[in-house]
């Protein structure tokens, strides 16, 4: 009798187990699903050409200690790929977007984009080929907790690569929320074409 006791406590003991274990998945499961990078480009394109990079004006941000970190994770990544900042004439113009706290909506017509016809829409689906296009005054929409990070041939105008991160930021912990994002970007830029 005591060892068909024994049987039935190792038993629920190893259900219980068991049960912890799938929840901790479904739960990792969950906070990966929420935490997605993707990045576009047109696939064959001549990277290689590009040398230099500068960044795109910007003005008043709503959190200046973050956006100055973003810039300089961004420049150790293109740095560390061959390229070099520079004030006038680059090659490229980085251009980036992002939200903490609320949804963000804008018009399309960015002149930096002429080449491209405006501002593509925040479509992680929109790869190679599908920059092209018009997008004319139309608005595009960040949403909270996204980071888009472009990259714009200077001469041509046109979208040559984007980045894209929707993650669930901590944005009342400002420590962690600095290393979700340099992990964002870090984890976009590994998929900066090599040999570039």
């Amino acid at each position: 009798m005591k060892r068909f006791t024994n049987m039935k406590i190792t038993t629920r003991v190893f259900l219980r187990l068991a049960n912890v274990v799938a929840l901790v998945l479904l739960l990792s499961l969950a906070a990966s699903a929420r935490d997605k990078i993707s990045v576009s480009y047109a696939k064959g394109f001549n990277f290689s050409q590009y040398k230099t990079y500068a960044w795109a004006e910007h003005g008043a941000v709503a959190h200046p200690l973050l956006a100055a970190d973003i810039v300089g994770a961004i420049d150790q990544e293109l740095q560390a790929r061959g390229l070099q900042r520079v004030t006038s004439n680059p090659d490229l113009i980085i251009q980036i977007y992002g939200s903490v706290d609320t949804d963000m909506t804008m018009y399309s017509n960015d002149p930096l984009y002429a080449g491209t016809g405006g501002i593509p829409p925040f479509d992680p689906g929109m790869t190679g080929p599908a920059f092209v296009g018009f997008y004319g005054n139309t608005s595009v929409t960040v949403h909270k907790g996204e980071m888009i990070v472009d990259l714009i041939d200077a001469k041509t105008k046109k979208l040559v690569w984007r980045g894209m991160a929707t993650e669930s930021v901590s944005s009342h912990d400002a420590e962690k929320l600095i290393d979700e994002v340099n992990g964002a970007i870090s984890k976009m830029f590994k998929e900066y074409p090599k040999g570039a």
